[in-house]
């Protein structure tokens, strides 16, 4: 999981950003090490299916929609002939739906419609960009079709793969995603994708400006990713229950009203 590609990003982007050189040398690792990536949309199709895997799949995904997205990591993709699947948070985009709250430049339509046609994956990732598990019914279902709608109007095919904002959902948000019309959505969990995780939930793990191509590699290889991460899950753990409190807190409230 990738988020924005650059030399110099925004100081609110920086820790999850990683350069372009940095970008360059890990996909030469994967092709080194016999990895083929797809999109999210083919892997979850080839499970559902039961259809047949290169040996080596792997997923290689971007999330919000920054422009280092188009000027870094398309050549980089290109020279590998690497799939890949960019999640968009529409209302982020510059054009005629942008609502602010971006965090670094973003990309623009024609930039979005240049990755589709290099054989990019366009999913969605809401229209603001919220915590999809703090908001009411009809908010999530907002988030998820405004943004569904736009990409299906901007690009001429409805996406199919969604990726949750900051990875949190609830169960209500997942049948919302799924009565929405998406096929699959991932999340983050910092952990490989499994089968048994099911469509709705699939993990992935944070590529970071810090992860040198040593902790790369054993990211992609599969190995120490519970040590790696182990800060990160505690963290989860603990928002998990701060956010449960606070929605059940709304709950209340909007009861009250």
């Amino acid at each position: 999981m990738y988020h924005a590609v650059g030399h110099r990003p925004a100081k609110a982007v920086h820790g999850l950003s990683v350069s372009p050189e940095a970008f360059g040398e890990q996909l030469d690792l994967l092709a080194e090490r016999g990895f083929t990536p797809l999109t999210t949309a083919e892997l979850a199709a080839a499970w559902r299916s039961g259809g047949a895997l290169p040996q080596r799949p792997v997923l290689i995904t971007f999330d919000d929609g920054y422009e280092g997205v188009h000027r870094h990591a398309l050549p980089a993709l290109a020279e590998h002939g690497f799939a890949s699947t960019l999640f968009v948070s529409t209302g982020w985009l510059r054009g005629p739906y942008e609502s602010g709250g971006a965090l670094d430049t973003m990309l623009d339509w024609d930039q979005v419609r240049d990755l589709a046609a290099a054989g990019t994956e366009i999913g969605g990732h809401t229209h603001s960009h919220p915590q999809m598990d703090q908001l009411s019914g009809e908010q999530v279902w907002f988030e998820t079709l405004r943004c569904r709608q736009l990409i299906t109007d901007e690009l001429g095919t409805e996406p199919a793969s969604f990726a949750y904002p900051y990875g949190y959902s609830s169960r209500g948000v997942r049948r919302t995603v799924r009565e929405a019309g998406f096929a699959q959505a991932l999340a983050v969990g910092n952990s490989l994708a499994v089968r048994g995780q099911g469509p709705y939930a699939l993990e992935r793990v944070t590529v970071r400006r810090s992860t040198g191509i040593e902790e790369f590699e054993r990211l992609v290889e599969g190995r120490s990713i519970a040590r790696n991460f182990a800060r990160d899950r505690a963290l989860t753990k603990g928002y998990a229950l701060v956010r449960r409190a606070t929605s059940a807190s709304r709950k209340v409230t909007r009861s009250r009203v």
